[in-house]
């Protein structure tokens, strides 16, 4: 995708949910699952290492003004995300251990990524 997309704000979700699985995949993680829903909410990437589930929500932003990208997952947001997760796991008949991760991205290209695992 061309940068002029994303300033466009063309698929600007998709495109940054795979700069982060890219980064993700590159840390060792295998991917299981993009943009799964429910009725209680999204969780962009659902990955494995491991034996362990990892929730990850991605999030940008261009600037650090009002707390940047990581301060978007608000606890409300976390909230829901527990709440996907849960129904994910009931789904898989899973009792695996898991974590919620954060890659808060920022900036222009090139972009700053910041890797927060157990976010909360």
């Amino acid at each position: 995708m061309a940068k002029a997309d994303v300033v466009n704000g063309n698929d600007s979700g998709f495109y940054f949910e795979s700069l982060a699985l890219e980064f993700l995949l590159q840390q060792g993680l295998k991917l299981h699952s993009r943009n799964v829903s429910c009725r209680f909410g999204e969780i962009d990437l659902i990955c494995q290492l491991a034996e362990k589930w990892v929730f990850v929500e991605v999030k940008y932003r261009r600037s650090d003004a009002y707390g940047g990208a990581a301060a978007a997952v608000t606890p409300s947001k976390q909230q829901k995300l527990r709440q996907t997760a849960a129904w994910f796991l009931q789904q898989q008949r899973s009792q695996a251990g898991c974590r919620f991760d954060v890659v808060a991205i920022s900036g222009d290209s090139p972009y700053q990524i910041n890797w927060i695992t157990n976010a909360f």
